[in-house]
């Protein structure tokens, strides 16, 4: 298997400079591809390692720079820089324009959209979807919650939309923070929804999965379950 990686730049309405890096399977160029999205004080690095996992797995990757961000794994967050540079705010909120910019940006590389957030960004993942279902075949979400009253959101500024959720939906995250998305996740439909609680005490988000942990190997065995379970 040869995977092809690339980085991507494309201009926002506001004028924002994006980075993103694709990972390309040569020969499945035209299969389904994960849109990745980090954490706080985070970046597309997040998935580094992961991006290539999911490719031995016959995904194609796009692993973006949230405005909301810093730096993961060496790799600086090139939109963020980008926004400090020009002025512009970076706050979850902000971001989520990033999320939906890169879902319809990704469209020229696939039609089978998945999508996977960590922390933030896989609550904004969430809203997202439920508004706007056509956006995703699928949703995974490391460690979502209610982040938002900071910026003068409900409570229930998450919950209130994942109601209208109509495709599978994967959530997981440290076994401690359960009790952060179980209102959340309670609000999906059941046919839709798949849970995974982690025997380990377990990492917050998406670098739950990254090797140096030894409980990754759970995450991994219940992501891929379900990754295999989407009928794309």
């Amino acid at each position: 298997m040869n995977v092809i990686k690339l980085s991507i730049l494309w201009y926002l309405l506001d004028n924002l400079l994006i980075t993103a890096d694709l990972y390309m399977i040569d020969e499945n160029v035209d299969g389904p591809l994960i849109v990745l999205y980090h954490q706080a004080k985070s970046s597309r690095g997040e998935y580094a390692e992961i991006a290539l996992r999911l490719n031995s797995l016959g995904f194609n990757c796009m692993s973006v720079d949230l405005r909301a961000g810093e730096m993961s794994n060496g790799v600086k967050n090139q939109t963020y820089l980008q926004a400090v540079k020009n002025n512009k705010k970076t706050s979850y909120l902000k971001a989520r324009m990033d999320i939906i910019a890169a879902l319809h940006h990704a469209r020229q590389y696939s039609q089978n959209l998945i999508v996977w957030g960590s922390s933030y960004s896989a609550s904004l993942l969430l809203k997202t979807i439920g508004e706007k279902p056509r956006y995703a075949k699928a949703i995974l979400a490391f460690s979502p919650g209610e982040y938002f009253s900071k910026f003068g959101k409900p409570n229930d500024y998450i919950k209130s939309s994942v109601h209208k959720i109509k495709v599978p939906t994967f959530i997981t995250s440290a076994r401690s923070e359960v009790k952060d998305w179980q209102e959340i996740y309670n609000a999906i439909d059941s046919k839709y929804r798949v849970a995974f609680i982690p025997k380990s005490k377990g990492h917050h988000g998406s670098s739950a999965l990254w090797d140096k942990y030894p409980s990754s190997a759970e995450y991994w065995k219940a992501t891929e379950s379900f990754l295999k379970s989407l009928k794309l």
